[in-house]
């Protein structure tokens, strides 16, 4: 029934894919994917010595962030498919926004006498974006907005743009939107949003939202009921700085160790997005391509020593040639099964034989050493999956700021039998490809 539903799923997205102008890069749950199970196995290559082996041909996975257009969220296939080894490793971000919203909701159902601080009977929120250009935040304050009903379409999708201040509920990026509790009908209205850019131009910024935080509460006073944030570095930056004190719930995302450990200290919730999965992913499809075997190999289908992926973890799009990790809610309810975030997936914590798997040379960066997630999140856990798949990888940290700053430490692609690229901006796959053509 599982693989009749998503073939059918997967032919509906083929068809609203070519339709549809939304410009979201990433399949959403409603919209259709392949189980990896199903679509991966259909992909097989074969590996040989990294010095017979042109770089161009070499395997490479595109991680985090997925090579797109950054204005209108249309994928780079010419990217995705570099070479018959190139895939995408990320998460599902519609998905994840669906459920980052409707977590925000049902917090609100279940404490709104207490939420309405000031008891004017508007839920006030402020917002803060991180990055505007990126896919994943865009998706993340559209899920905001469309589950709060303070979205505004344009051209047929949200728009992810930041409002500034919006005091008085006239600002055209948002309208106030209305929730119904226990038959009292609440005003919500987005207070304020705004990108969390440096001014040495690094987005995400931790620093720049517990700043931002102080000015809007300086602006808003007991307005702000609600806290939301589009990862959980900004969102516990926010937190320590000014919402904690004030007993405002502050909700984020990436459910990083702190902001999990905070939510028995008031921090509302988080999202897992099985970074134990994708990091396995991330070094899994580079072993499989390495090795010539298929590339479903201990991911949808079991490997030798029991290595398996089920698809209520993850999906493959064959069409984007990207793997997508399904994500969680972390909340109080739950919280307490997701304070270890290096923990390795137990499914797929067996070691590989390095008779039959023997190490490879990987070159991976991180686009920002910085990054709280990738950082203290993604990278500890390749560092525990790439002993186990028998992989040496060169780990090189970027400044979040410039590709340059990354590219410029790739002189020697040769020495590598594969490569995993975050890059800083999803726009700039060509920066990296460029070289690996040379």
């Amino acid at each position: 029934m599982k693989k009749a539903l998503a073939l059918a799923l997967a032919a509906m997205m083929a068809l609203s894919m070519a339709a549809c102008s939304s410009g979201e890069s990433t399949a959403s749950s409603s919209q259709a994917a392949q189980s990896g199970s199903e679509s991966a196995s259909a992909s097989t290559s074969t590996a040989a010595p990294a010095e017979d082996v042109a770089n161009k041909d070499k395997p490479l996975v595109w991680f985090n962030r997925q090579p797109s257009n950054s204005s209108t969220g249309e994928l780079d296939m010419s990217a995705l498919t570099f070479n018959d080894n190139t895939y995408y490793v990320g998460f599902d971000a519609n998905q994840g926004a669906e459920l980052q919203g409707t977590m925000i909701v049902d917090y609100i159902k279940a404490h709104a006498d207490e939420i309405d601080r000031n008891g004017d009977g508007v839920i006030g929120y402020v917002l803060a974006i991180g990055d505007i250009g990126h896919n994943d935040s865009i998706a993340r304050t559209r899920g905001v907005r469309r589950a709060l009903g303070t979205a505004v379409e344009v051209d047929g999708v949200i728009n992810s743009d930041p409002v500034g201040t919006n005091a008085d509920g006239t600002a055209t990026a948002v309208k106030d939107g209305s929730l119904e509790v226990n038959g009292k009908t609440y005003i919500v209205r987005e207070l304020a949003s705004q990108e969390m850019k440096n001014s040495a131009g690094a987005t995400w910024d931790a620093a720049t939202a517990g700043n931002a935080i102080g000015t809007w509460a300086s602006s808003f006073g007991d307005q702000i009921d609600i806290v939301a944030s589009n990862n959980d570095g900004m969102g516990m930056s926010m937190f320590n700085a000014w919402s904690k004190a004030n007993g405002v719930p502050t909700f984020g995302y990436d459910a990083n160790a702190d902001a999990v450990a905070a939510i028995a200290e008031g921090y509302g919730g988080t999202i897992s997005q099985h970074a134990d999965v994708q990091a396995y992913l991330t070094l899994r499809v580079l072993r499989n391509a390495l090795d010539g075997v298929d590339i479903d190999t201990g991911i949808g289908t079991a490997d030798e020593a029991g290595n398996v992926l089920s698809d209520e973890v993850y999906y493959y799009n064959a069409d984007q040639r990207s793997y997508y990790a399904l994500n969680v809610a972390v909340t109080a309810d739950n919280y307490q099964e997701f304070t270890d975030s290096t923990k390795v997936y137990a499914p797929v914590s067996n070691q590989l034989d390095a008779a039959a798997h023997p190490t490879k040379n990987v070159w991976l960066n991180i686009y920002n050493a910085a990054d709280n997630f990738l950082s203290a999140t993604y990278q500890p856990l390749l560092q525990n999956y790439d002993d186990l798949l028998n992989l040496k990888v060169e780990y090189i940290g970027g400044d979040g700021q410039t590709e340059a700053n990354i590219t410029n430490r790739l002189s020697n692609p040769d020495q590598f039998d594969a490569f995993a690229i975050n890059m800083v901006k999803t726009d700039n796959a060509a920066s990296y490809t460029a070289l690996l053509s040379q």
